[in-house]
């Protein structure tokens, strides 16, 4: 390979190695993006999956970039590659929407409604009296799937417009209430393509 780009004023060297820098970047940082999310997510064999590829292209990469360093491109397409992979490799990750989340949500409004709702769809919900900075309030604690987030809040929105809520990663639940479905397994490649149901 360095044979083909041995003339700094060929058109590999000027244009097709800049241009494999900067994609080979973007995978190994998306690739590395995701082997954290991985790893947070306890997912170890993926985890290690990725940090292999990772590596492996990062050695490939840099090896061209230390054997070209009278070219300004390749900086340029190396730290544009390291940008746009933490983009794709965050992109993805929203897409997977891997692991299980908790909302708690304040609201000194009635919110029986929200209440009954949830339940009804499935979710298990814990309520508990609480005091606020202006009176008594309810605090609604849920644990719900990361994916079903949106939804979840649209919900909350939808009954207490002004209710606070505040939702936080959890990495490991022992037993819960989930609304039930129609395939209880995804695996992560249907949710990378956009295969889960609903979509």
């Amino acid at each position: 390979m360095s044979e083909l780009f041995a003339s700094s004023h060929s058109v590999a060297s000027l244009i097709l190695l800049p241009l494999l820098i900067c994609c080979a970047r973007i995978v190994d940082v998306s690739l590395g993006t995701l082997r954290i999310i991985f790893v947070s997510k306890g997912f170890r064999l993926m985890a290690s999956v990725m940090g292999f590829f990772e590596v492996l292209i990062w050695i490939i990469v840099i090896s061209q970039v230390m054997q070209n360093l009278d070219s300004i491109v390749n900086y340029l397409a190396y730290a544009f590659g390291f940008a746009a992979g933490s983009f794709v490799g965050m992109t993805i990750e929203k897409r997977l929407s891997l692991g299980m989340v908790i909302i708690h949500v304040i609201t000194a409004l009635n919110a029986q409604e929200l209440i009954a709702f949830m339940r009804k769809e499935g979710y298990g919900v814990t309520v508990l009296n609480a005091e606020g900075a202006s009176g008594k309030v309810k605090v609604i604690l849920t644990v719900i799937k990361r994916s079903d987030i949106t939804r979840v809040i649209e919900h909350i929105k939808r009954f207490n417009p002004k209710a606070f809520y505040t939702v936080e990663d959890i990495q490991t639940v022992t037993e819960g209430v989930f609304p039930e479905v129609g395939s209880p397994r995804v695996s992560i490649l249907s949710r990378l393509l956009g295969s889960r149901q609903g979509k």
